[in-house]
């Protein structure tokens, strides 16, 4: 509920409340608020002491939903819910089949290589040498790739970053109530419904986490590496990893009050 209503809804609604005029970046954070994490929320996770069995759960449900649903979800709130509110609906360019493309080449190929290769691994050499030898040397790949990832964005949009402190300020400024709200929201939800400490902080980070990694790759694919769409991006993960280090430690001095 948190991930696929709440938190794109509440993105929607920031987008245009604070960037009414920059039709550009408010289609970038609504972009990021339909991209649900599946990544980084594992590490917000363990620095928090949350469960980690739950959060495993929910980032694989995040990875179908994301690969069943994005395309769907961005079409209805760039598309249809502007139209049924009277509000600038985003150009025929961000169509259906362009994001569900976009979802797939990003998404869907590398969990289909992952199923392919952990099937013909374990069927070859077995389970033990798959998870002691095979991942231990071809993990580091996937850091790899996002740190040349995060360079190239940065290097073609650093000039745009500094020379625009105002608009990355304005970006941000969403961004911060958005990671705020959700956050509070789920540990508000996880202590009401009483699941202890770990399964309300891995329920909350989930929650405020967004895989920005997708959200770019879709602002680029649909909207150029230049748009302003991708800068909206960009600036999201400046934002989001100071924001949730300092929520780790809010989490953790509010572990106490979970205590039985």
């Amino acid at each position: 509920m948190l991930n696929w209503l709440v938190g794109p809804a509440l993105m929607f609604a920031l987008a245009w409340l604070l960037l009414p005029d920059q039709p550009a970046y408010r289609t970038g954070l609504i972009v990021v608020g339909l991209a649900r994490c599946i990544a980084m929320v594992l590490i917000w996770n363990d620095l928090s002491c949350g469960d980690r069995e739950a959060g495993a759960v929910l980032v694989a449900m995040n990875s179908v939903f994301q690969i069943l649903a994005f395309g769907l979800l961005g079409w209805f709130y760039l598309r249809v819910l502007p139209g049924w509110l009277g509000l600038a609906q985003v150009d025929a360019r961000f169509s259906f089949p362009t994001i569900a493309g976009s979802v797939l080449v990003f998404l869907g190929l590398p969990l289909l290589a992952g199923f392919v290769t952990r099937t013909v691994g374990e069927r070859a050499r077995g389970e033990q040498w798959y998870e002691q030898r095979l991942l231990p040397r071809i993990g580091p790949f996937a850091l790899y790739g996002l740190l040349f990832t995060i360079v190239v964005l940065f290097a073609l949009q650093g000039g745009t970053i500094t020379s625009r402190p105002w608009d990355v300020a304005r970006i941000a400024l969403p961004l911060l109530a958005y990671f705020a709200l959700m956050f509070g929201g789920g540990f508000v939800l996880g202590h009401r419904l009483r699941l202890g400490y770990a399964k309300t902080a891995t329920l909350a980070f989930t929650a405020a986490g967004n895989n920005f990694e997708l959200a770019i790759a879709v602002a680029v694919g649909v909207f150029g590496v230049a748009s302003g769409q991708a800068l909206a991006g960009v600036v999201g993960p400046l934002i989001e990893v100071p924001v949730l280090v300092a929520l780790v430690h809010v989490a953790l001095r509010l572990r106490p009050r979970f205590a039985v």
